[in-house]
């Protein structure tokens, strides 16, 4: 078996061998590929002469490796010939070996391994037309880098045991595929659209008179202004896109990877460079990126409306709240009036009867009637009701919502469940009374009209328009929150639930999804084993308490509580400290930009960034243009500060082309694949944890520059608007998933995206959050789906134990176990519950949309069972967290790791004051996707460094202790270079396979 091509080895590397041995083996390859089993050694012990049995047994071990043979059978390490001699109790003689590669004995020995171990040639005509095939598939229907079908070729050929040919051989088998691929894709798209519609797609390319811009880049412009004006011109993109002509075509049966590469290039290329492509391939990539362009431009005209809305009513509660902020003087000068005639009533209550003038008299001489009037009038205008002042407040920009609402109602077409009817049938009536100036208010639905707004809106008057237009606005609000009503051609306003797995699709899966959850489809049997799970947890933590010096139960407000007591914090021993004192005085100090290309180096991971066509590019010195254009984003500081004229690589045009073509989210995540899987390779990581405990947490970012993607909280972002990069690390440190997000919305929308969504080597099975993360939906997803949710509650005192038997009792703990869970619920809707789960485990909807929406209030019954399985969830998490020590550390440590590793991508992100200035979400999750592809770069390069180092300190006879391994921390920056200008060198000075010096102990620090 030849050896898998790895994170670290990927085809690039193979290119530059081209069927030769790397300088150097390791240890694990030594061991994996050039060891015999008791068949191999006796098939050698048939070979006459010693070195002519290590000839043969070389030239064994290569096949396996390699793929292939050697034309010089002993071009190899010297250290793989000692491997397979000393297995041979045998001493090499190089002259006898020597022989061995001149005689045509090697030829009889290659064959017969064929012969023996069934290796192919590749020009055997069934291997050859089995590989043509399987390319042939792949590229009708994944787009995928020519690298990528290399490995995939690579490892195909050696599973079928057919000698690999030489990479040029490959490479051109691959171009070839791919480009018939290509042009049949092409020819069959462009075959779609009529002539008409053809023209109006190429007229896209032209450029207006008066404008240095094509049509098309208009269209590819997003909104930035969160405005009346704004949205208007974003419902006018939206018209403009759907007058070429084509979104209604139905391009479903062509395969989605390559229409996702196709809009790809239709979104990033100059008009320019569409202009000069063939006739298919230029109406191909149009025809794909316009009819994806009204979803996006849709997506993005809700998004401003949205946004809008919410601004107009939460300026109104501002205005309401400034406005008795500024009244107050008045408002208390009134309440000491009113209080003087509160007083005088009270008094007089104890005195003898007395009429009413001389009562009135009284009070008169201490406040005059006019003083009491206008009290009276203060008091009454000040403190009325705040559903009053609202409504004034929102028919007073009656005027500001006409100026869009028109175009929106004409633009987009709502859609509704059942519960978005009435809705969708005032909506309807807005667009019927957009021309006439009067109207009775027997001719609109009125169903909505409720509460204050039904006495601005009387059934039987002429129709105040106003009133009702903002009443439907107001609720169309919390209908679109709710997907109550939605818009199905917004892939982000449409309704999640559609999404779910239909009726045919769940009775082909649900076996499978049942096996794969460990989940029982009959709901009594999986109740029952909650209910013996929770109940032996319950007991279990009663027996334990007496031992349990950290909790107590006491009474609070007529409630039984739990009380965890605050726990110190570890003591670092001596040895701890020495040991960090040794290894921060050890560590190679060094630039940034060294840091990055020789974590390139180790893993490769500048290769894992392909042309946004997915074609091989021959660029020289790419992977220095990417890595100088990773930290310019990374660090926040522009292209200037890596930009070096002197040298192709790094001018400036190369960079911003690198930037335009390579830098996108799948590239980043595939780079980020390679250091994580590296790193987990490291001996000392393995103490830091095994990969199966991670934890997310929000990381706030201020964005000065106009965009609609930011939200505002005053909190973190002062008066202007920012977004949050809710980051997913590992107990390994390494950042595995990572979602922008507008303002401050809940982590606990997107907790499980990160575990679902991620593409990497690590499988984590327990995810540690804050408070703000937690909810019962989410316990109850996380239940459903096998993880373990671990939030650090900040409340633990106020939490709610649930019980499912009302006749179990707990002893001690029995007075707190105080809320039922409702059985028959999650009886009633549990395969609704599993269709769910298995929705989001074969990712047809993501779990952040479906919880926005079903976490609306009033919530349904499918979510309200949800809740209940959140509850058993969270009860079984709050036991566990009282009763065990090394579930509670385990959780503080993963969220230390999380905090220090924040303190990290801080210090990286340093330049404009650590404000992102992007406009637009995709220029955002690309710059945050670099930081943290930078971020994990450092820690992996410590991790390495810093095993080295203990291993060192091992060799020089001193007791390194695991504990104190398990306490060291791959985020300390001091050595590292991080600001100022950034000079990358293209060639290596260090040979391949080594590493820095390591310091020595006694340096004096420079």
């Amino acid at each position: 078996m030849s050896r898998a091509i790895t994170a670290s080895e990927d085809s690039t590397a193979l290119l530059a061998r081209d069927g030769r041995y790397p300088p150097i083996l390791t240890a694990e390859q030594l061991h994996r590929y050039f060891r015999f089993d008791d068949h191999d050694r006796a098939v050698l012990a048939q070979k006459k002469g010693k070195h002519n049995r290590l000839g043969y047994a070389l030239q064994l071990a290569t096949v396996r490796f390699l793929g292939t043979f050697l034309t010089d059978p002993l071009d190899m390490p010297e250290a793989a010939i000692q491997y397979v001699a000393q297995q041979l109790d045998l001493t090499v003689n190089p002259v006898k070996l020597d022989r061995y590669r001149t005689r045509e004995t090697r030829w009889d020995h290659r064959h017969d391994i064929q012969a023996r171990w069934g290796y192919r040639d590749f020009s055997d005509i069934p291997a050859f037309f089995d590989l043509a095939r399987f390319l042939s598939a792949r590229a009708r229907l994944m787009a995928e880098p020519p690298s990528r079908l290399l490995d995939l070729s690579t490892a195909r050929l050696v599973e079928r045991r057919v000698l690999l040919p030489g990479v040029t051989t490959l490479t051109r088998l691959i171009a070839r595929i791919q480009h018939r691929a290509d042009e049949r894709l092409w020819r069959d798209l462009a075959a779609l659209p009529s002539e008409a519609q053809v023209t109006a797609l190429e007229a896209l390319l032209d450029v207006p008179p008066r404008s240095s811009v094509s049509r098309l880049d208009r269209l590819r412009k997003a909104p930035l202004s969160v405005s009346a004006t704004g949205l208007v011109g974003a419902l006018k993109r939206v018209e403009a896109v759907r007058r070429a002509g084509v979104t209604t075509l139905d391009l479903s049966g062509f395969p989605e990877q390559r229409r996702n590469t196709l809009f790809r290039i239709g979104m990033g290329v100059k008009a320019q460079a569409l202009r000069r492509m063939t006739r298919s391939r230029r109406i191909a990539t149009l025809l794909v990126t316009v009819s994806r362009l009204e979803g996006q431009a849709l997506d993005d005209a809700l998004t401003l409306f949205e946004s809008l809305l919410t601004d107009l009513f939460n300026r109104i509660e501002r205005k309401e709240d400034g406005t008795r902020q500024d009244h107050l003087p008045s408002l208390e000068e009134a309440a000491r009036r009113s209080n003087q005639l509160t007083l005088a009533f009270l008094e007089s209550l104890g005195q003898p009867p007395q009429d009413f003038p001389t009562f009135a008299a009284r009070v008169l001489a201490l406040v005059p009637q006019e003083q009491l009037q206008a009290a009276a009038e203060t008091v009454q205008a000040l403190t009325r009701p705040r559903s009053e002042t609202r409504l004034e407040g929102l028919l007073s920009r009656y005027s500001y919502v006409q100026q869009f609402l028109p175009a929106l109602l004409r633009t987009v077409n709502f859609e509704g469940s059942a519960a978005g009817g009435p809705s969708l049938a005032a909506l309807q009536a807005l667009r019927r009374l957009e021309r006439r100036s009067q109207v009775k208010a027997t001719e609109v639905p009125l169903t909505l009209v409720k509460g204050d707004w039904s006495k601005l809106i009387p059934g039987k008057a002429p129709l105040n328009r106003p009133a009702y237009t903002l009443c439907i606005l107001d609720h169309l609000h919390l209908a679109l929150k709710r997907r109550d009503v939605f818009v199905s051609a917004s892939p982000k306003f449409s309704d999640p639930r559609l999404r779910l797995l239909s009726d045919q699709a769940w009775t082909a899966l649900r076996a499978e999804v049942c096996r794969s959850l460990d989940l029982d489809p009959d709901p009594q049997v999986m109740l029952a084993q909650l209910s013996a799970q929770l109940d032996e947890r319950y007991r279990l933590v009663e027996a334990r308490l007496p031992q349990n010096a950290a909790v107590s139960l006491a009474e609070e407000e007529g409630r039984t509580v739990l009380v965890l007591q605050e726990e110190e914090a570890l003591p670092e021993p001596p040895s701890l400290r020495h040991l960090r004192e040794l290894v921060a005085r050890r560590m190679p100090h060094l630039d940034l930009p060294d840091l990055l290309l020789e974590v390139h180096r180790w893993t490769g991971f500048a290769h894992a960034f392909t042309h946004l066509s997915e074609a091989r590019t021959r660029v020289e010195h790419l992977d220095v243009s990417v890595c100088a254009v990773l930290l310019a984003e990374a660090c926040n500081v522009g292209l200037d500060a890596v930009v070096q004229a002197e040298t192709e690589s790094l001018g400036r045009g190369r960079l911003s082309w690198v930037d335009q073509h390579y830098l996108r989210a799948e590239t980043i995540a595939s780079a980020n694949a390679r250091l994580i899987e590296f790193q987990t390779t490291i001996p000392t990581v393995a103490a830091w944890g095994d990969g199966q405990v991670a934890s997310v947490d929000g990381l706030r970012f201020r964005v000065p520059v106009k965009t609609i993607y930011a939200g505002q909280n005053p909190k973190y972002f002062g008066v202007r608007s920012g977004v949050t990069y809710v980051n997913f690390i590992s107990d390994q440190y390494s950042g595995f998933h990572g979602i922008v997000v507008p303002g401050t919305l809940r982590d606990s929308l997107f907790a499980l995206d990160g575990m679902i969504e991620q593409n990497t080597v690590l499988r984590p099975q327990q995810l540690v959050s804050d408070t703000a993360a937690s909810s019962y939906m989410v316990f109850g997803l996380f239940r459903l789906l096998g993880y373990q949710f671990s939030p650090e509650l900040a409340d633990l005192r106020e939490r709610t134990y649930a019980r499912m038997s009302r006749k179990a009792q707990y002893g001690k703990l029995n007075a707190l176990a105080t809320s039922q869970v409702s059985t028959a619920l999650i009886a009633t809707h549990w395969d609704d519950l599993l269709r769910l789960a298995g929705s989001l485990m074969t990712r047809t909807v993501r779990a952040s949309d479906l919880l926005k929406v079903i976490g609306v209030k009033p919530k349904s019954a499918l979510t309200r069972a949800l809740e209940q399985v959140g509850r058993i969830a969270s009860t079984l998490h709050l036991l566990s967290y009282h009763d065990d020590l090394l579930y509670r550390r385990t959780i503080g440590t993963q969220r230390n790791r999380q905090e220090a590793r924040h303190r990290l991508t801080r210090a990286v992100f340093q330049g404009r004051h650590g404000e992102l200035r992007q406009h637009y979400v995709a220029g955002m999750e690309d710059q945050l996707g670099a930081l943290g592809l930078v971020v994990n770069a450092i820690i992996l390069w410590n991790a390495r460094y810093l095993d080295l180092i203990l291993n060192q300190l091992r060799a020089e006879g001193m007791e390194v202790r695991d504990e104190d391994v398990q306490r060291l921390s791959p985020l300390k920056f001091e050595h590292i270079h991080l600001g100022g200008r950034y000079h990358f060198s293209l060639t290596s000075q260090m040979p391949a396979g080594q590493f820095r010096r390591l310091r020595d102990r006694d340096e004096v620090e420079s």
